[in-house]
């Protein structure tokens, strides 16, 4: 498709109703199911990021980095579960470590072989990581996490970063969520290291935390600079604030989670998603001294409940996986993949003048139609989404599954093909639309 005039509103409207309509068509079967769950799901929908318009797709199954929606499309997975499938749709090995627990009986109400062996696994992989408590996502992670710092302080307050997102009750672009949990949160400007530090100051003797992604995930795939990083951990150790890093996506971005290739040691780290092997799964660790106060055989331990926190599937496949899929090797390779990624779409916006740049670090990244560099979600407030939306929508009818904010998240099974044919259709993207997308100053 081809718009001979500079681009305009009402030019770049058309083409997203032109698109919507070639999806819609496209994907009959996906529609008529969207519009049947709508009577008993609010909006057709359980998890609000899978939402997207028209509407989303049924996916029905899926096998290495393949997915299959129910018109009979195959799509190239390139949201990999907003991370949580690192391993793919079905790794053998996973497989069959799932199918053996299933055949010897599960919700057994009792320590099982595998929690210990996998928390082992982790305190010798993650240096900041002393000890570690199990739960069902990262969302409870962050919670444990905020909570255990306020009950060891005494402190009230956590720092947030606008833009971050730490679960779905702890979401805070635009001034945060009416569902968020009711934590006294005070605000602050990611990578603005002289904003945040005297805030720090400000408040320190209220600041039980500061809570934030080494690498933000939701709120872009903007990467922390270091010396911002270095700044919080110089900070926080002063006053006697708890530093959490929030590593789960970020974690996957190196062999030693993030905070081990940044050389910052956090004292408390939350982990999540790929970490379960594809099963429910949710981690908080960190300091032994903090982590110490759940034994429950000390006087005065803090309770720690949780019916799933050690369920046979997700510790059974989080330590395959962990232990015998995500090996150093492995994971070097998917980031690097993922860096050639980004370095060839932000080379090809560059060269046909598109204002955009694509963010992140190794197989994490984001897609943003904006001119200049992006350092905070402050930067990237005024983009028109549109852009975004009529992408996404193109892609999918190209056979590659993307998320309507631009997030891009690869998997291991993923090859040098796979990056190559993706390329070969942003190109054409860009080509078909070059006259309506936005162009550099």
């Amino acid at each position: 498709m081809q718009f001979p005039a500079p681009g305009t509103n009402i030019e770049l409207d058309a083409a997203i109703a032109d698109t919507r309509q070639r999806f819609t068509k496209a994907n009959p079967e996906s529609l008529a199911r969207h519009e049947a769950a709508k009577k008993a799901l609010p909006g057709g929908n359980t998890r609000a990021v899978l939402y997207y318009e028209p509407f989303p797709l049924t996916i029905t199954g899926g096998d290495s980095n393949r997915l299959n929606d129910l018109d009979g499309h195959t799509y190239v997975d390139f949201v990999s579960e907003y991370t949580a499938g690192l391993y793919g749709h079905r790794n053998e090995l996973i497989a069959n470590a799932i199918k053996s627990v299933a055949d010897s009986g599960w919700v057994l109400g009792g320590p099982n072989p595998y929690e210990a062996r996998l928390g082992e696994a982790i305190v010798a992989r993650y240096p900041a990581i002393e000890r570690v408590r199990f739960c069902n996502s990262g969302t409870e992670a962050n919670l444990m996490a905020l909570s255990t710092a306020r009950a060891v302080t005494g402190r009230p307050a956590i720092l947030v970063f606008d833009g971050g997102y730490h679960g779905g009750i702890l979401t805070f672009a635009h001034g945060g969520s009416p569902l968020n949990a009711p934590y006294p949160f005070i605000f602050a400007q990611y990578n603005d290291i002289a904003g945040t530090k005297a805030l720090i100051q400000q408040h320190a003797g209220e600041l039980a935390a500061v809570i934030l992604e080494p690498m933000m995930g939701g709120g872009g795939c903007i990467e922390a600079k270091a010396d911002f990083l270095a700044m919080l951990r110089a900070e926080t150790q002063k006053a006697g604030i708890i530093l959490i890093f929030d590593e789960v996506m970020t974690s996957r971005l190196s062999y030693r989670g993030y905070h081990g290739k940044a050389w910052i040691k956090p004292d408390m780290v939350s982990l999540g998603k790929y970490i379960g092997g594809g099963c429910s799964f949710g981690a908080f660790g960190g300091r032994a001294d903090i982590l110490d106060r759940f034994d429950p055989a000390a006087p005065n331990a803090f309770g720690h409940g949780g019916t799933f926190n050690n369920n046979i599937f997700s510790m059974t496949a989080g330590f395959t996986g962990f232990t015998q899929v995500l090996t150093e090797s492995a994971l070097g390779n998917m980031n690097a993949l993922g860096d050639d990624l980004r370095a060839t779409m932000n080379e090809q916006l560059a060269r046909r003048n598109v204002a955009g740049t694509v963010t992140g670090v190794g197989s994490l990244m984001n897609l943003h139609f904006v001119h200049g560099e992006v350092t905070s979600p402050h930067d990237v407030e005024a983009a028109d989404h549109r852009f975004l939306h009529l992408w996404q929508l193109e892609m999918l009818l190209r056979g590659q599954y993307v998320t309507p904010r631009g997030m891009i998240a690869l998997s291991l099974p993923f090859t040098r093909a796979d990056i190559g044919a993706f390329t070969d259709l942003f190109d054409d993207f860009l080509n078909d639309y070059r006259s309506i997308l936005p162009t550099r100053h």
